[in-house]
């Protein structure tokens, strides 16, 4: 029986490509990987893989309007206006709600954590000369970054360069093993501030902040309005785990003694927040035992979207068991 899927005119078997992070979060993964279990081997077999895909991200990729490229400034341009191309991927007949297309801020903060996890890599399996390649890459990709993406006016990143709307995704500059902002810096600080002012609640973090434009705050209606509000302000749980990494690696390079404390007391404070709320949840909301997708974004917070969902569990466990 053939695999029918929904996204082209028509249907067909043919895979959906629309995903300019899944690579990308690849890396991350078989870092994590090795770290767990280190076990070289394995890498040392999906190593040519892993130099294909930074290969195709600098010299272009084009399948299904990706339009995906490394730009002169050394920064990744992915999408069109009409294709949904990151985790925010909404689209209903052929219409996205949230393109953002252009230079995406969590897209490059992978780029340059991967192009960070190469230079470790090529290291280990062919030598120094190799992993100058990527060290030089990413030095230049941060640079661009911090140029380009901090906001000055409302003290955070741009979610797309050009686009101002505070939404979460600013937070992998800060939550992956190799941030791309460094954690223990002014602009650092600024980032979590607007993110705990604007964006985060009991069971997640907001899709985007209250009172910008398209803000929804219920999730509901038929399946157009419920695409279209989405990504619009909905709460996902598995954000939280973004907000996480990015404590405890601002917490790892933090020198003052009083800082240092202020940052772990407030992590305990969160990760304590999180396991009274979801053990209540998990007892109460849609799948009893389970972690709904999304939730409304203010009380009573009702859960929506789908009923048990793996990645909220996810995170919300590993925030639970400090992991």
């Amino acid at each position: 029986m053939d695999l029918f899927l929904i996204g082209y005119s028509g249907f067909d078997s043919r895979p959906l490509y629309n995903s300019s992070d899944a690579s990308l979060l690849l890396f991350e993964t078989v870092y994590k990987y090795l770290q767990y279990t280190n076990d070289t081997v394995f890498v040392k077999g999906i190593y040519s893989r892993l130099k294909a895909i930074i290969k195709a991200y600098t010299e272009g990729i084009d399948i299904d309007n990706n339009n995906i490229y490394l730009d002169d400034d050394n920064l990744i341009v992915c999408g069109t206006p009409y294709t949904q191309n990151t985790w925010m991927d909404a689209k209903y007949e052929g219409h996205p709600f949230t393109p953002r297309n252009g230079k995406v801020v969590e897209i490059n903060a992978l780029w340059y954590n991967a192009l960070k996890i190469m230079e470790n890599f090529a290291e280990t399996f062919e030598g120094k000369d190799e992993a100058k390649i990527y060290k030089e890459m990413a030095e230049d990709t941060k640079i661009a970054f911090n140029n380009k993406f901090y906001n000055k006016r409302r003290k955070c990143l741009y979610d797309v360069i050009g686009d101002g709307k505070i939404r979460p995704n600013q937070l992998f500059s800060l939550s992956l093993t190799y941030p791309v902002i460094d954690a223990n810096s002014e602009v650092a600080d600024n980032i979590i501030n607007v993110v705990e002012k604007k964006l985060l609640t009991d069971y997640g973090l907001r899709t985007l902040a209250k009172g910008e434009p398209d803000y929804v705050e219920v999730y509901e209606g038929s399946p157009f309005k419920r695409d279209a509000s989405y990504h619009q302000g909905p709460v996902w749980p598995w954000l939280l785990g973004l907000y996480y990494n990015a404590l405890k690696n601002m917490i790892k390079v933090e020198k003052s003694k009083t800082k240092k404390k202020v940052l772990t007391d407030k992590l305990e404070s969160f990760c304590k927040n999180v396991e009274n709320t979801f053990v209540e949840a998990l007892d109460r909301d849609g799948v009893i035992g389970n972690i709904a997708e999304i939730y409304d974004t203010n009380k009573p917070f009702a859960s929506k979207g789908a009923p048990a969902q793996a990645w909220s569990v996810a995170e919300v466990f590993r925030i639970i068991l400090r992991k």
